[in-house]
């Protein structure tokens, strides 16, 4: 960890002449689990950023944390060092499913952690839970959905399960000893959250996304209008000055990297204006708002109609999207078929 973490700083200190041009509104601290970190290296990580970085006086500076990492002391820690966002990642309030799900911590330790949160003073909390999990039924999904909103988690984010390849979950698929959830069950789930969680007074403001009045996380909106971005670490990916950047995933080649003061970057991939329509449009439509069709033309100089032509009036009948003279947004339907919409809006 230790050394993983000097190569991060040195990385970060590398980029300070193009960070100087920003001004910094958002930070997130993601992994892997960065709460496994003890608070030196912590400390030594916001420093760094602070030091080379303008950062917006009302910063949002999140944290990902998993329940069983951090205590008291470490939340102490990292709000007196500025972080003032925790993204919690509960995934269920079950303790069979987090067991399944080959997770550390139990639902009793999500609360400890929540409560210790609270009392050192962060009211800006998000917590992610799954859905669609092999024999996990509505009334389930419901339990953790009211479990949350009675707790008044201010930010509460919803996945579908992905099975992905070379996981033990992918093995057990393969070989017939579980079954995956139904599209249609896994709809409903989806659907259900929606309503319950509306119901209690939270904005769906995103794809997967929930939050009461005040609590979006403006960094991930950053992502979804398709706005710049530095990241660091192995692995992580950039989006500056019309060009994506992507660092070597390996971590001895990223730290032998940068003891030879390189920078770690392994890929360098120019947008085309065809690509930044593309992103903008799939990524806008994640938002329940959508696109501003006023901001769209004054990027690219047309509108989406004027650019997509017979496919955006395609997806209007389909009933797919919606199409104002002030947005362009996804329909319930559209929601739920929503990558159907974004593979229609890739430019070649």
């Amino acid at each position: 960890m230790n050394d993983y973490v000097n190569s991060l700083i040195k990385e970060i200190f590398l980029y300070r002449d193009k960070l100087s041009s920003y001004k910094v509104k958002t930070v997130f601290i993601g992994g892997g689990t960065p709460s496994l970190l003890d608070n030196n290296n912590m400390k030594k990580i916001i420093n760094t950023i602070k030091e080379n970085c303008t950062l917006d006086k009302d910063a949002e500076i999140s944290i990902e944390v998993n329940p069983g990492t951090v205590n008291k002391e470490k939340l102490q820690q990292y709000y007196e060092l500025g972080i003032n966002r925790l993204s919690i990642g509960l995934q269920s309030c079950y303790n069979r499913s987090l067991k399944f799900l080959g997770r550390i911590h139990t639902y009793e330790e999500y609360l400890r952690n929540l409560m210790e949160a609270r009392e050192v003073g962060f009211t800006n909390i998000n917590t992610d839970l799954i859905f669609a999990l092999p024999n996990q039924t509505i009334e389930e999904w419901k339990y953790c959905i009211s479990e949350l909103v009675r707790l008044e988690v201010p930010h509460i984010s919803t996945y579908s399960l992905i099975i992905e390849e070379e996981t033990p979950l992918f093995t057990w698929v393969e070989e017939k000893k579980i079954e995956p959830l139904d599209e249609d069950t896994d709809l409903d789930m989806y659907k259900e959250g929606i309503r319950l969680l509306e119901e209690h007074g939270y904005k769906h403001y995103e794809i997967s996304n929930f939050s009461l009045s005040n609590y979006e996380c403006m960094h991930n909106i950053n992502y979804w209008l398709n706005g710049e971005y530095f990241g660091f670490g192995a692995g992580s990916h950039s989006n500056i000055n019309k060009s994506r950047y992507s660092n070597f995933g390996g971590l001895n080649e990223y730290i032998e990297m940068l003891n030879e003061n390189n920078f770690p970057v392994d890929n360098v991939i120019p947008s085309t204006l065809e690509d930044e329509i593309s992103e903008t449009m799939f990524l806008g439509l994640r938002l329940i708002d959508g696109i501003s069709i006023s901001e769209f033309e004054k990027r690219f100089g047309k509108t989406p109609k004027e650019i997509y032509g017979d496919t955006i009036l395609k997806l209007i009948e389909q009933k797919l999207i919606e199409y104002s003279c002030e947005r362009i947004k996804l329909t319930k339907s559209g929601l739920y078929l929503s990558n159907i919409v974004f593979q229609e809006l890739l430019l070649d």
